[in-house]
């Protein structure tokens, strides 16, 4: 059933989207040259309607290709709007490229830019409420998705709690088959062994299989995917391995055998990494240009007020393991355990000038050369110190997939308050995310809650200074 419902939504859907945009062109129109001051009319709106029968079929055929008429059930809105405004911004670069180079008609760029903002804002309200609406139908039983679960252990345990905390996906477990019963007091309902499959998807026809079987019942994935093939029944499969993944995975294929890369990182793309990498330089050399009067007199501060270098270098360990001296402007007194002892906000080694520094955060301000050097990125996670490194890696989890990306000034973690005497488990779980899912708007978005939160954030408290 779900699936009729599934083409029947998608079918208003595509239809409701073509009749918005076709409407928001003569709208456009009117908007322009009835509304706004100053319009003339030089093309007539019979014109106009002739590209809006063009311009609103190329506009559903680039959605459908972005992948917006597919269920978007366990897609964040966030997504679903950012594809709709691409898809929508790459027609009209096209379109407007296209007019340009023909000259056939001159048609009015204030009335096409109307039309733009108008079609696109009225499909993004109209995807928000349909999130909405949808969402209040499933937490009241309506639009369900009904899935049956294959294993009653771990991993079939983490995907109930994680579809019942998510109502408002619609996911409806009718039970779970099992070589054994779980133990479980908040299983669902237990429809028998693995032998009695076939009869169990003939019964009950799931819009879904969940195979989530453990280690010892692993051998029974080519039986579970025959009697799902047999019974034309979707089959969904939980690796064994999910606990080391990335959510996002990736594949490549040698010689005709797939292969899983467990964890995709967007920056090994030499695109993304350049974009980054300029986006580093022109940063940092703008960052240079605008603060060296700052750091001007903060080196004339150091300089006056304790004796010593104005410049204070620590070995830290960057991208591949590589270690590399980080830069600050000095804010202690020289001390012999610089590079093991941590610093905390009372510490008598700290100069008045440099706890001044410290609260500012200007004693950062250094950095960006490291950034100009390639040694750092603006946005990354916050390097380490080797004796710390040393010392986190046998300790906490996948703590060095962190240094498989440039180290930042500023990071994910940090803008999420995970600094100072908190968490390594938590902030390298947060540097993994952000090196999972990295993007230019990512990182501008860090940079943004950065400068917001009033000053570049440190996540070790900054060690022995």
């Amino acid at each position: 059933m779900i699936r009729e419902n599934q083409q029947l939504l998608n079918r208003l859907h595509v239809l409701t989207d073509g009749i918005i945009l076709f409407l928001s062109l003569p709208a456009a129109f009117w908007v322009r040259f009835y509304l706004l001051p100053g319009g003339v009319i030089s093309v007539p709106l019979k014109q106009y309607m002739l590209l809006d029968v063009f311009l609103t079929l190329a506009l559903l055929f680039t959605y459908a290709a972005f992948g917006l008429y597919q269920s978007f059930r366990k897609t964040p809105l966030r997504k679903e709007l950012l594809a709709l405004w691409s898809a929508s911004l790459l027609d009209m670069v096209v379109l407007l490229s296209f007019l340009f180079v023909q000259h056939w008609v001159h048609y009015s760029r204030w009335t096409l830019a109307i039309f733009f903002a108008l079609g696109v804002g009225i499909l993004s309200c109209k995807r928000v409420f349909l999130r909405k609406a949808l969402r209040r139908f499933r937490q009241k039983g309506y639009n369900l998705k009904h899935v049956l679960v294959l294993g009653g252990g771990e991993a079939a345990q983490a995907y109930l709690r994680a579809i019942d905390a998510e109502r408002e996906w619609g996911y409806n477990v009718i039970g779970y088959m099992a070589s054994r019963r779980s133990r479980s007091a908040n299983a669902p309902h237990y429809l028998g062994d693995f032998s009695q499959l076939e009869q169990v998807l003939d019964r009950y026809s799931p819009d879904e299989v969940i195979s989530a079987v453990d280690l010892e019942d692993y051998r029974r994935t080519p039986q579970i995917i025959a009697a799902c093939e047999k019974a034309g029944a979707k089959l969904s499969i939980i690796p064994i391995y999910a606990q080391y993944m990335s959510s996002r995975p990736q594949f490549d294929e040698i010689g005709g055998i797939p292969l899983l890369n467990i964890r995709r990182i967007p920056l090994d793309n030499w695109a993304n990494a350049f974009c980054k990498r300029t986006m580093d330089i022109v940063g940092s050399l703008l960052l240079i240009i605008l603060t060296s009067p700052v750091m001007l007199v903060c080196a004339a501060g150091v300089r006056l007020t304790s004796p010593g270098p104005v410049i204070f270098k620590q070995k830290r360990v960057g991208r591949n393991k590589e270690p590399f001296y980080m830069y600050k402007f000095r804010s202690m007194r020289v001390n012999a355990s610089q590079d093991t002892a941590w610093s905390a906000d009372r510490d008598d080694r700290k100069t008045r000038f440099g706890a001044f520094l410290r609260k500012c955060s200007l004693d950062e301000f250094p950095q960006f050369f490291n950034v100009l050097k390639g040694d750092m990125s603006l946005v990354g996670p916050r390097p380490e110190i080797p004796f710390y490194v040393d010392q986190f890696k046998e300790d906490v989890p996948l703590y060095m997939v962190k240094h498989q990306v440039r180290p930042g000034i500023t990071g994910w973690a940090q803008v999420n308050g995970l600094r100072g005497d908190t968490s390594i488990k938590e902030r390298v779980e947060h540097d993994i995310y952000y090196i999972e899912h990295w993007s230019l708007l990512f990182d501008l978005k860090i940079l943004l809650m950065t400068v917001f939160q009033g000053k570049f954030i440190n996540s070790e408290s900054l060690r022995g200074r």
